[in-house]
């Protein structure tokens, strides 16, 4: 048997051309069937179709009206035999037709897309339509969470690090930073000075190493949750750390951690392998399905993300979709919260120009992102500019960190210049808490330490029955007011509180809240100001 190698469709075709038809047959047909000859070398006059149409349009009459179900059997069932259909690519120029269609699904606001739906907002880059889909994302955050915007503080616990991940300032090979691995006692410390500043909630952050055990980690989510000053304490610990096994997850679920968050970094395989060389991160499997693990184990909320800057954007948006998707097929429930945090400065770094994503395409993943799952919390990392964090917040941003300093020890150290050979990354919005709280309500956005849903129970397939809805603006905005009432009586000077209050009082009149809840903030706000604390609906 002779055996071509074959590398592209151009080559493919060119050698159909020079075998004789009668000498081989088509996978699935007879020699029965010798006149048969592919579609591909059909000519009409001396013009050969073209082949990319061709499965476009057929992919269009086709598939595009069927159910989800139906579609994922049809492509696999192509791919099968051979056909091309790369997603991305098969959606290429989509109809007005089809892109109304995906924007009127995705205007209700109440149900996740599919692949297929969102590669066809990927590929619609003109004017017009960017300009529609920024307009749904916007009206969809304030549906589904008003105009409430998460703060939270991301806290290092050590930065030892097993792994030689290229992007990272953290890697094993990087001798010009400090390893520290901080103790209960410096834990408190910087607790501590967290909560002297407003903080409530904080995502804890682990290096991949052996002392970063479960155990460590469970002591250290513990103590955070112990740590009280005067009306300042932690009601929230999230954890961003590697992946565990199902009962290492089993022993920090017991501690109480909130959401367990894992980045894929990358969903394209290839890309992975050459950025993640060596170490326990270089299992792509493995990370891959740390989140499947986690909940097994007892998390109930969970956080994908993917690091912007390592392969294409748009490939890496369809890789986050589908790993909701398979979350929400296999578990009823979907991430929790969605980060694409880009490629920053770092020592010792390599970047990969050729897929860098601008502001503006940065934008569209979030908008996009919100449109596609409208129930989850996106998350914009201070790695971006204030100004940047500013106009993505009205495009479907949800939760932010604030005062943020990811030097180890940095919070009780109060340093305002980063020294990036102790920090895993350049930072570009490095305002204070206060800073950060003046400009949300400048801006008309209400910052929320808010953590009532955690702490009663709407987690998981609960917080799915109230979001997926829309109903859970009910509880969001009031506990946003309550928390930032909270907030101006303990930690805020007198020109931060009058210019909250006003928000509050102004949020009470417009919002479309139910007016018996409007009638009970009213009445919890009055006994934070008389020294209560921690109401929530």
């Amino acid at each position: 048997m002779n055996t071509l190698e074959i590398n592209s469709l151009s080559e493919f075709i060119q050698s159909l051309e020079k075998i004789n038809s009668n000498n081989f047959v088509f996978r699935g047909e007879s020699d029965f069937y010798p006149e048969i000859l592919a579609s591909v070398l059909r000519k009409t006059g001396n013009t050969y179709y073209n082949f990319k149409k061709l499965y476009d349009d057929y992919y269009r009459e086709i598939a595009f009206d069927l159910t989800e179900i139906e579609r994922e059997n049809f492509l696999a069932y192509s791919q099968h035999h051979g056909l091309p259909t790369p997603l991305i690519d098969i959606s290429n120029n989509p109809t007005e037709e089809e892109f109304d269609k995906v924007m009127k699904k995705a205007e209700v606001g109440k149900e996740t897309l599919t692949l297929q739906e969102v590669a066809i907002l990927l590929n619609s880059p003109q004017k017009e339509r960017v300009e529609r889909i920024f307009k749904t994302a916007k009206a969809i955050k304030e549906h589904v969470y008003g105009h409430r915007v998460v703060l939270f503080a991301p806290l290092y616990l050590g930065n030892k690090c097993t792994n030689l991940c290229t992007y990272c300032g953290f890697k094993a090979t990087n001798t010009e930073i400090d390893r520290i691995t901080l103790d209960l006692q410096q834990l408190e410390t910087e607790i501590k000075t967290l909560v002297d500043e407003g903080h409530k909630r904080l995502i804890l952050v682990y290096g991949t190493h052996p002392d970063y055990s479960a155990e460590y980690m469970a002591a250290t989510v513990k103590k955070t949750y112990d740590v009280k000053n005067n009306n300042g304490e932690i009601r929230r610990v999230n954890v961003n750390a590697a992946p565990m096994d199902v009962e290492d997850y089993k022993i920090i679920a017991d501690a109480g951690i909130g959401t367990y968050q894992i980045f894929q970094e990358t969903y394209h395989k290839p890309s992975y392998a050459k950025v993640h060389p060596k170490g326990e991160k270089s299992n792509f499997e493995w990370r891959l399905f740390g989140l499947d693990r986690a909940m097994e184990g007892g998390i109930d909320d969970v956080g994908v993300g993917a690091l912007f800057g390592i392969y294409k954007w748009k490939f890496e948006v369809l890789g986050l979709m589908s790993h909701v998707l398979h979350l929400e097929e296999k578990y009823g429930v979907g991430p929790h919260t969605i980060s694409f945090p880009r490629l920053n400065d770092a020592t010792g770094v390599e970047k990969h120009p050729e897929y860098t994503v601008g502001d503006e395409e940065l934008k569209r993943i979030i908008a996009i992102l919100r449109l596609a799952v409208p129930y989850t919390g996106l998350i914009l990392t201070a790695r971006e500019t204030a100004e940047m964090r500013r106009e993505c917040m009205a495009l479907g941003v949800s939760q932010i960190d604030a005062g943020t300093q990811i030097e180890l020890q940095g919070y009780s150290k109060k340093k305002d210049d980063q020294d990036l050979s102790k920090e895993q990354f350049r930072i570009g919005d490095s305002r204070t808490l206060l800073e950060t709280m003046k400009d949300l309500m400048s801006n008309g956005f209400v910052p929320s330490f808010c953590t009532a849903c955690y702490r009663l129970g709407r987690t998981g397939e609960h917080f799915m029955e109230f979001s997926k809805p829309g109903f859970i603006h009910n509880f969001c905005s009031p506990n946003a007011y309550l928390t930032l009432a909270e907030y101006l009586e303990d930690y805020a000077p007198e020109d931060a509180k009058e210019i909250g209050y006003k928000l509050i009082a102004k949020e009470i009149i417009e919002a479309p809240i139910d007016s018996k809840i409007k009638e009970k903030v009213t009445e919890k706000l009055e006994k934070i100001k008389n020294g209560e604390r921690d109401l929530y609906f």
